[in-house]
């Protein structure tokens, strides 16, 4: 979010009179900027129902909880943030909180978060979903590759012009990132167009 894709709280605009409506307009119009620009760009390779097939079956019990953003496609909304997260934790109606927690520039910013909202779509998986961060606008969240021990997932939305690697420590080895990396290729996405996040300890 973050992996989470629909990043719109990144306004933080007060929710009343002219301001909050230049906000709304705003949001909109850079919302569909980013698809469109993530659309257009001539590094993107041609998309499949195969490049976005997800893992078969995700615990959501064990997927809940914070996961560290180690490698996202570049967007308006994660630019210039450190240190960022995603945060998930089950409700009991079957809907889950969905924050988005990062500092701005470096680690000696303060925390923020933004706080969200996510539901499964595909309940014969739980590995497709949607998200909201900011009402009404929501986003596909579908969990392309996931460790055996819930230690590092990859995550698509946008039909595939979006990509994170998610990990729950703050850095992942070599090894691993770079498999990460061949996996995400051989499904017929780009991860050269990927950046790093700067995590503590990386």
């Amino acid at each position: 979010m973050s992996t989470l894709p629909t990043i719109l709280t990144a306004f933080e605009s007060k929710r009343s009179g002219r301001c909050f409506r230049r906000s709304v307009f705003t949001a909109a119009v850079l919302l569909i900027g980013l698809l469109g620009v993530s659309g257009c760009s001539s590094t993107m390779k041609n998309t499949t129902p195969k490049s976005l097939a997800t893992v078969k079956s995700v615990d959501l019990d064990r997927y809940m909880g914070r996961w560290h953003v180690i490698a996202y496609t570049p967007n308006f909304f994660e630019d210039g943030k450190v240190a960022t997260s995603d945060n998930y934790v089950k409700h009991a109606d079957g809907t889950m909180a969905a924050d988005y927690v990062f500092r701005r520039k470096n680690f000696e910013a303060p925390e923020k978060t933004w706080h969200g909202k996510a539901w499964v779509t595909n309940t014969q998986t739980n590995a497709e979903w949607k998200v909201r961060l900011f009402w009404p606008f929501t986003s596909d969240y579908l969990i392309l590759e996931l460790d055996a021990d819930y230690r590092w997932a990859v995550v698509a939305s946008n039909g595939g012009k979006l990509v994170w690697v998610l990990a729950r420590e703050h850095t992942l080895p070599d090894s691993v990132y770079t498999d990460l990396l061949k996996r995400i290729d051989a499904r017929g996405l780009d991860s050269s167009r990927l950046a790093r996040v700067p995590q503590p300890g990386s």
